[in-house]
């Protein structure tokens, strides 16, 4: 499904995102983008024996890769993707819930999409809709190489 929304450069479709991550860290971990919105992005990851820490939860640094995944990947949709990119900055993370099996859900929305730093927000979700993790992404445009 194509989204000609504002938010977005020109066209784009979640085939294009997902071709984008294809053979990437996001592909290893299992993230699988599932919508692209007017102004949001979302994607899932498995928690499962590549996400998780030794004690069987799901491991904060997978978390904070599902949510620079989603950051980048969205500044990539706002901008020229023949000329720019997006490459990370600064991301926190509060984990605020554990999570032990099933699936997480990121959710990408802006806080600042103008210029050449964009910021996100990104809400991780368990299959309940519990909010497990909160994030913050801070994302500099750069000229593609």
């Amino acid at each position: 499904m194509e989204n000609k929304n504002p938010i977005w450069f020109g066209t784009i479709d979640l085939q294009d995102i997902i071709a984008l991550n294809a053979g990437t860290l996001s592909a290893t971990l299992g993230i699988q983008f599932t919508e692209l919105g007017p102004d949001y992005l979302v994607a899932t990851m498995p928690v499962d024996q590549r996400t998780k820490q030794p004690f069987g939860l799901l491991h904060g640094g997978a978390s904070v890769a599902l949510a620079e995944t989603l950051g980048s990947v969205a500044s990539w949709c706002l901008v020229n993707r023949e000329l720019f990119i997006g490459v990370g900055m600064e991301i926190n993370a509060n984990h605020l819930r554990p999570v032990t099996s099933g699936f997480v859900t990121g959710i990408c929305a802006p806080l600042r999409k103008e210029g050449k730093v964009h910021v996100w927000e990104i809400k991780i979700l368990d299959a309940e809709s519990n909010l497990c993790c909160i994030s913050r992404f801070t994302c500099m445009v750069i000229p593609r190489r």
